[in-house]
């Protein structure tokens, strides 16, 4: 690819840097914006490759809770122990991931911490659901958003108040719920496991059926606006008398007046030559996925005694999960996705117990997590024309809606609509 002539100042042109959930929104509310926009990833959108792909499709505008909490500084000699648990940590990432992982288990030291967290990430994840089936329309893709709501499961109440505080900060964040006992759960989702006895609904959120579907229609929702995508891998950027000239490619150079990190994962490099020194780890994830399930969720559940997330996507029953920290390229340890299968048997009795390999389909993802759960959103250090996107670990799907109509004011210059001092990059 040649280097492209710089565009006048009347038509402001900006390189996203992710043809992710969080690149794609960022693109369209570009668009939106009057920008001329190129789209760069060395990936096609919505691909396997893509942390986008294969997520649990949840669009939950209560997932406010950091990953940390106060005493879980106990469990890590059992994370290290246990190399197939909920969350484990590769034993030879550990002198690289440790200073990450001290930010971690301070951002959820206390109660007060995890509040604020969690209230600033209200305002990015309040009302998810709508703005995604918002986008879907226009797209023209509104049948992979549903406004159904959310379950989360309990084995009983007195498993449920036991997670009282997190329950609490989201009542007191205005986020409602409904509670079914095990009669209303079993009449809600008859294929489920009786041994699980309460629900919580969550009617506010939704689910997308079809996440990595869902990629590749926004880019090229974005594309048939206008949007160029161009394949290739973002190196850095070219500076003349300080101002942002052009993002660097293995293609070549790329001239542009502005430029969105959403590079998921790999953002890192590119946010430290944008000025700014982040704590950014690759918290890998695993999914199994059952074809053509004789048992299923009817609406999209997080099994709480269990840390996994079950959906019934338009390909398959997907259970996703798990957390292994790890570096980027380390081979999968494809026992963990085993786990998502052997879990969907258990959750859902009518699955045949000798489930043919031909029939589960196992995937391996990166999810670009910040220690203290909050996203990086904002000017760069170096540069305001530089604009950080990325960081959303868990939430990056249901998030992304939001981020988008915040990259897309900030790079129109327009005030954000909500503050975002909570997701500066500089808080590192």
């Amino acid at each position: 690819m040649t280097s492209q002539t710089s565009p006048s100042s009347a038509s402001r042109h900006v390189v996203v840097i992710g043809a992710g959930a969080i690149g794609l929104m960022s693109a369209l509310n570009a668009l939106d914006q009057g920008l001329q926009v190129t789209i760069v990833d060395p990936g096609q959108p919505g691909g396997e490759h893509a942390s986008s792909y294969g997520n649990a499709g949840w669009l939950s505008s209560h997932s406010v809770l950091p990953p940390s909490e106060p005493g879980v500084w106990k469990k890590i000699p059992g994370f290290l122990a246990d190399p197939l648990g909920p969350l484990s940590i590769r034993w030879r990432y550990l002198p690289r991931t440790l200073p990450w992982l001290m930010r971690y288990l301070v951002a959820g030291s206390t109660e007060a911490r995890i509040t604020a967290t969690a209230a600033a990430l209200r305002t990015l994840l309040h009302g998810a659901a709508q703005l995604h089936q918002r986008m879907a329309e226009q797209a023209g893709i509104s049948h992979l958003i549903d406004l159904g709501g959310l379950l989360h499961v309990y084995r009983s109440r007195r498993h449920f108040e036991a997670d009282a505080r997190g329950w609490r900060i989201r009542r007191d964040l205005g986020i409602a719920w409904q509670e079914l006992s095990a009669q209303e759960l079993r009449e809600r989702e008859p294929d489920l496991d009786p041994g699980y006895g309460f629900g919580v609904l969550i009617p506010e959120a939704g689910h997308c059926r079809n996440p990595g579907a869902y990629i590749a229609a926004l880019a090229a929702h974005a594309c048939a606006r206008g949007a160029r995508l161009t394949t290739a891998t973002a190196s850095g950027f070219r500076f003349e008398q300080q101002r942002l000239a052009a993002v660097l490619t293995d293609g070549g150079d790329i001239a542009c007046d502005a430029a969105v990190i959403a590079a998921g994962a790999q953002s890192k490099a590119l946010a430290a030559q944008a000025g700014d020194k982040v704590s950014l780890e690759a918290e890998r994830g695993y999914h199994a996925m059952v074809l053509a399930p004789e048992g299923r969720p009817r609406t999209p559940m997080m099994i709480m005694d269990r840390k996994v997330i079950a959906t019934q996507t338009e390909q398959g029953l997907r259970v996703a999960g798990q957390v292994e920290i790890a570096s980027f390229e380390a081979a999968p340890d494809w026992r963990r996705a085993e786990i998502m299968r052997d879990i969907a048997l258990q959750l859902f009795p009518a699955l045949p117990r000798d489930l043919p390999a031909s029939r589960v389909r196992y995937w391996l993802g990166r999810r670009p997590s910040t220690p203290d759960g909050l996203p990086c959103i904002g000017p760069s250090t170096r540069s305001p024309d530089i604009i950080h996107a990325f960081g959303h670990g868990h939430i990056g799907l249901g998030s992304s809606a939001r981020t988008g109509r915040l990259v897309g004011q900030l790079l129109a210059r327009q005030a954000p609509e909500i503050d975002l001092a909570p997701f500066s990059a500089q808080r590192f």
